[in-house]
C-alpha cells in the first residue's frame, strides 16, 4: 500500500492523539484505584504509576499537535512532491428535468388557536393574607406529583394520576427553589372551576428542597372528576397539576342526633294575699283544732319502804 506524505502525517498525527487519549484514561483509573488502597506504600506506587501515564498522555498530545502542523512541510523540504497525472474529466451532459405540473391544494380553514387564561389569584384567598414580606419572583416550582401517602422524607408513595374511591386525602409533592422565607405563598385545590380546598400561609421552609400540599376533607368529599391545583407565591401563579378521581366517595353512616332532654324546673306557686278590710264582719263559729301534747312515758320510782311501829314499854299508873 502506497502513502503520501500527507496521509502519513495525518496517520501518525491520530495515532499519537489515540495514545494520548489512552495513557490519560489508564492514568486516570490507576490514580482512582490507589486512592482506594490501605497500604501506604502501595498506594503511593500506583498513584505515581498513575500520574506517570498521565504525563505521558501530555507528551503524546504534543508530539501529535507538533506532527500535524510541521512534519508535512519538513518532509517537503527533503522530498519534493512529484506531479501526478491528473485524469481531466470529461463533460457529461445532464438531462434536463420536465417539470410535472402538480395538483394545487385548496387552502383549508386553520383554527385560530384560543387563548389560554392564566389562573388568577381569588379574592376570597388574597384576602387572608398574612405576610408583608415581598416575594421573589424567580422562585420556580416542579411539576406536581400526586399520591395518597409520603414517606419519612417527604417523598410520594405510589405517585399516580387517577385515584379510585374511598379517597383518605391526596398530597401535592413539588420541588422549589429561590423562595424567600416569610413570603406568601397559597395551595388552590379545583375541582373543574370549583374552588374545594386551599391553603395560604407566610411560607416556613428553606430557600431550596422539596415540599408538598395536601386536601384531605374538600368541600363535598372527594367527587368523581378532574382535579387541579395551583400554586402561587404571592398572586404570581407558579405551577398547576391535575389529576382524576373515580368512583362514588362512600356514603357516610347516619348518626343519632342529640336531643335535649327538659330539666324540671320550680313552678312558683301563688304569692299570699293579704286580704283587705271589708266594712262589715259576720263571724262564725268554727272548730278550731288544738294542738294536744301527748304524754309521754316516765320512770315513775318504786315507793320506799315504811317500817312498821315498834313497841314501847309505858307505864300506866293505876287508879
Amino acid at each position: 500500500m502506497n502513502l503520501d506524505i500527507k496521509t502519513g502525517v495525518v496517520v501518525a498525527s491520530f495515532t499519537f492523539l489515540f495514545l494520548s487519549f489512552f495513557s490519560f484514561w489508564t492514568g486516570w483509573r490507576t490514580i482512582q484505584a490507589g486512592r482506594r488502597l490501605t497500604y501506604f506504600q502501595k498506594r503511593r506506587q500506583r498513584l505515581s504509576q498513575g500520574w506517570r501515564l498521565v504525563f505521558f498522555s501530555l507528551i503524546f498530545f504534543a508530539m501529535g499537535v507538533i506532527i500535524n502542523r510541521f512534519a508535512e512541510p519538513v518532509a517537503y523540504r527533503y522530498f519534493p512532491p512529484t506531479p501526478t497525472v491528473t485524469l481531466t474529466p470529461t463533460v457529461t451532459l445532464t438531462p434536463t428535468i420536465t417539470l410535472t405540473p402538480t395538483i394545487t391544494l385548496t387552502p383549508t380553514i386553520t383554527n385560530t388557536p384560543s387563548i389560554t387564561n392564566t389562573p388568577a389569584m381569588p379574592s376570597v384567598v388574597a384576602t387572608q393574607f398574612l405576610s408583608t414580606i415581598t416575594p421573589n419572583p424567580s422562585a420556580v416550582f416542579s411539576p406536581l406529583v400526586f399520591a395518597t401517602k409520603l414517606d419519612k422524607s417527604f417523598q410520594p408513595v405510589d405517585p399516580a394520576d387517577i385515584f379510585k374511591n374511598p379517597v383518605p386525602q391526596i398530597y401535592a409533592i413539588f420541588s422549589y427553589d429561590q423562595m424567600t422565607v416569610g413570603s406568601q405563598w397559597s395551595a388552590l385545590w379545583y375541582r373543574g372551576s370549583e374552588l374545594v380546598c386551599f391553603e395560604t400561609l407566610p411560607w416556613n421552609g428553606g430557600t431550596g428542597g422539596f415540599g408538598y400540599s395536601e386536601c384531605i376533607d374538600p368541600l363535598g368529599g372527594w367527587l368523581p372528576g378532574e382535579y387541579e391545583v395551583q400554586i402561587f407565591v404571592g398572586t404570581e401563579w407558579k405551577r398547576s397539576g391535575r389529576f382524576t378521581v373515580e368512583g362514588e366517595p362512600p356514603t357516610p353512616q347516619p348518626s343519632r342526633t342529640p336531643t335535649r332532654t327538659p330539666v324540671p324546673t320550680a313552678t312558683p306557686g301563688p304569692s299570699p294575699t293579704r286580704p283587705s278590710p271589708t266594712p262589715s264582719f259576720t263571724g262564725t263559729a268554727t272548730n278550731t283544732p288544738t294542738v294536744t301534747r301527748t304524754p309521754t312515758i316516765t320512770n315513775t320510782r318504786r315507793p320506799t319502804d315504811t317500817r312498821w311501829p315498834t313497841a314501847t314499854a309505858t307505864s300506866t299508873p293505876r287508879p
